[in-house]
C-alpha cells in the first residue's frame, strides 16, 4: 500500500471511530436533556450538534489544507445562529413562563386539609350535631370542591391528619375521583355531574351512581383583565368554541384570534362545557408538547394560560377563591353577572347543581354523613364556603 493510501486509511478508521463517539454521545446527551424536560427544542438541538459535528469531522479530515479556513468560518457561523436560536427560545419561554396559569395543577390544596389550622376553612359556630369516630366514609372529589367537603370533615371527623391522596379525605380531582368510586376506593365523591365516559364506566362495573344535589356553583368564562369585551351571551359562547367565530373583533373586541382554551376530557369544568355546547361539536382546543419518559413527545389540551387573546372557564369559587389571580375578568353571560344572587335567583344562566355521588357502600356512615350535609349544618358550611345553598 502506497503512504498516500496509508494515510487515507487512517483517516477512515479515525473518522470512523470519532464519529462512533460523537453519535453515541449526542445520543446518549438528547437522552438525558429529554429526562430532564428538554424534549422539545434541546433534544432536537443536541442530535442536531452530533449530526453537524459527523459532517464537520469528515470535512475537516478529507477536504484539502487550502479549504480549512473556510470551513472554519462556517462552522463560527453555524455556531453563532445555535446560539442566537438558543437565546431566542430562552426569550420566548421566559416571557410565556411570566403569563399567569390557571390549572388545577398550580394549587396547593394543603392549606385547605382538615384540621391544618390555617383558617382556609369554613367552621361551625357550634359543635356538630354529627360526629364520626371509626368506620369514616372515604371521601374524594372535585379539586374546587375539596375546601367544602373538607370542612364536613373537620366538623364530623376526628381530628388527625389526613393525607390529600391516600386517607378518608382525598382530593385527586374529578376524573380519578370518579373511578375511584366506581372501583370502591371512595364511598362518597363531591363533584359536577359525571360526563358519558363516566356513566358508562359505571355501567361497565355494573355500578349504579346516586346523585344528592349538596349546592350550587356558576360555571364561568374569564379573559385576560386588558381585553375590552365584558361580557359574552351564549349563543357567542356556543359559536366560539364550534369554531364558527374565531376573533375578537366579531364580538365587539380587538382584531386578535381568540385563543379558546379547553380542560382535558372527563373533568368536571369539561363536562360542563359540553352541557353549554348542547350537542354542537367544539373545535380543536390549544395543544401544549409534553415529553415523555423515554424522550419522546405527545400533545396534550394546554392549561389556560393568560395571553391578552385567551378565553377560558371554571367553577366560580375556584376561579375566584383558589386562584385569585387579579390578571383575569369574569364576563357577564346573557348581560347577567356570575355572584352568588344570580346563582340562587336562576338568572345566571350556567348555573349548575353540584353533588354528593354514590355507588353503593357498606360503610354504615353513608347516608347519616349526606343527611347531616343536607342539615341547616351542613348547608351553612356550604354557604360560609362560597357556595350557594341547595336549600334557603
Amino acid at each position: 500500500m502506497s503512504k498516500r493510501g496509508g494515510e487515507l486509511a487512517v483517516k477512515i478508521i479515525l473518522y470512523l471511530l470519532l464519529s462512533g463517539v460523537i453519535l453515541v454521545v449526542g445520543f446518549f446527551a438528547g437522552v438525558i436533556v429529554s429526562l430532564s424536560g428538554g424534549a422539545i427544542f434541546y433534544a432536537p438541538l443536541v442530535l442536531a450538534v452530533s449530526a453537524a459535528g459527523v459532517v464537520f469531522l469528515a470535512l475537516f479530515l478529507f477536504l484539502p489544507r487550502r479549504h480549512r479556513r473556510k470551513l472554519y468560518m462556517t462552522l463560527l457561523v453555524v455556531v453563532i445562529l445555535g446560539g442566537l436560536t438558543t437565546a431566542a427560545y430562552e426569550t420566548r419561554e421566559a416571557y410565556r413562563n411570566r403569563i399567569p396559569v390557571v390549572s388545577d395543577q398550580e394549587v396547593n390544596m394543603e392549606p385547605y386539609q382538615p384540621f391544618g389550622d390555617t383558617g382556609k376553612l369554613a367552621v361551625l359556630p357550634e359543635p356538630s350535631e354529627l360526629t364520626f369516630l371509626k368506620e369514616l366514609p372515604r371521601l374524594d372529589g372535585a379539586t374546587a370542591l375539596y375546601p367544602l367537603y373538607a370542612a364536613f370533615a373537620q366538623a364530623v371527623y376526628p381530628r388527625q391528619e389526613y393525607d390529600l391522596y391516600q386517607s378518608e379525605v382525598m382530593v385527586n380531582t374529578t376524573p380519578v375521583a370518579y373511578k375511584n368510586l366506581i372501583e370502591g376506593q371512595a364511598d362518597i365523591i363531591f363533584v359536577a355531574a359525571p360526563s358519558e365516559g363516566q356513566k358508562a364506566a359505571a355501567r361497565k362495573q355494573g355500578k349504579e351512581l346516586k346523585f344528592t344535589p349538596i349546592g350550587r356553583e356558576a360555571f364561568v368564562f374569564f379573559v385576560n383583565a386588558s381585553n375590552p369585551v365584558t361580557g359574552l351571551t351564549t349563543e357567542q359562547i356556543r359559536s366560539i368554541y364550534s369554531g364558527e367565530i374565531t376573533r375578537w373583533s366579531e364580538v365587539g373586541g380587538g382584531n386578535e384570534r381568540i385563543r379558546a382554551f379547553q380542560r382535558p376530557e372527563d373533568s368536571g369544568s369539561q363536562t360542563m362545557l359540553e352541557r353549554v355546547m348542547d350537542g354542537l361539536g367544539l373545535a380543536e382546543p390549544p395543544k401544549e408538547d409534553v415529553a415523555t419518559g423515554m424522550g419522546g413527545i405527545i400533545s396534550r389540551t394546554a392549561d389556560y394560560r393568560n395571553y391578552k387573546n385567551a378565553l377560558g372557564y371554571s367553577f366560580l369559587f375556584y376561579a375566584t377563591e383558589m386562584v385569585r389571580n387579579g390578571n383575569i375578568r369574569l364576563l357577564d353571560i346573557d348581560g347577567v353577572k356570575p355572584e352568588r344572587s344570580t346563582i340562587a335567583s336562576g338568572e345566571y344562566p350556567f348555573a349548575a347543581e353540584f353533588y354528593a355521588v354514590t355507588a353503593g357502600s357498606d360503610n354504615p356512615n353513608v347516608e347519616q354523613l349526606i343527611e347531616w350535609i343536607l342539615s341547616p349544618q351542613g348547608q351553612y358550611l356550604v354557604e360560609q364556603t362560597g357556595y350557594t345553598p341547595i336549600s334557603p
